[in-house]
């Protein structure tokens, strides 16, 4: 209601603009600050990657080798994953592409550098210093959806900035869509939205569910007529 929403002092959201403007409507919570999650970044930055990287493999396609699209198509997991949750031999993998250089390997570094940026063991002047580093850095790289990337976060930087300062973000929203989407899939359909959400509540709402051993002796569950 309004004046709950009058209440509210900050929201975490993506970068995408009809969430901002949804906010700063009149009625909803104008006066809280936007706060842009910084783990949302880090997710562009990896598209922006992912999108370098198939520009390449599109144009190792029209060599005569065919084995090296092959085995660089195969290398998309270990340019997108962090460094530590590497298998052997996707490092492996990385370190050949790390020696061949070029676009592939600047689009990860990038990617990288703004992973670090947000890694939470920084002082909010570093942080601002990095971003601003790797915007500077992204839009001199000649990488197309980096420069746009740059740009994108250039824009937000007070929202992003403002997300750190408070120590906000979506992880917890994420992870309850996680949930909700694991009961859609588990479900296999729902005949009713109705029915969707009946199950939602039953599994993740605020339910006290009281199993048949934990109930008090002589308590019946059936109301009485």
């Amino acid at each position: 209601g309004t004046e709950r929403s009058a209440a509210i002092e900050a929201v975490s959201m993506d970068l995408g603009p009809a969430y901002a403007k949804s906010v700063r409507a009149t009625g909803h919570a104008p006066q809280a600050i936007i706060c842009y999650d910084p783990f949302h970044c880090v997710q562009l930055a990896t598209k922006a990657l992912d999108t370098v990287r198939r520009q390449a493999w599109q144009e190792m396609r029209i060599l005569p080798d065919p084995t090296l699209a092959k085995r660089f198509k195969g290398a998309r997991w270990c340019l997108l994953k962090n460094p530590v949750d590497l298998t052997d031999k996707q490092a492996t993998t990385l370190r050949k592409i790390r020696r061949r250089g070029g676009e592939v390997w600047r689009a990860y570094a990038l990617k990288e550098a703004l992973r670090a940026v947000f890694a939470g063991d920084l002082s909010e002047d570093e942080v601002a210093a990095l971003l601003d580093r790797f915007c500077s850095k992204a839009s001199r790289s000649g990488l197309k959806p980096f420069i746009t990337l740059s740009r994108t976060i250039a824009k937000h930087r007070a929202g992003i900035l403002a997300a750190v300062h408070l120590g906000i973000n979506n992880a917890r929203h994420e992870a309850l869509n996680g949930r909700v989407r694991l009961i859609m899939k588990r479900a296999y359909g729902f005949h009713s939205a109705k029915s969707a959400l009946a199950l939602i509540m039953l599994t993740i709402g605020p339910i006290d569910h009281v199993l048949p051993h934990e109930r008090q002796p002589g308590v019946s569950i059936l109301s009485s007529a």
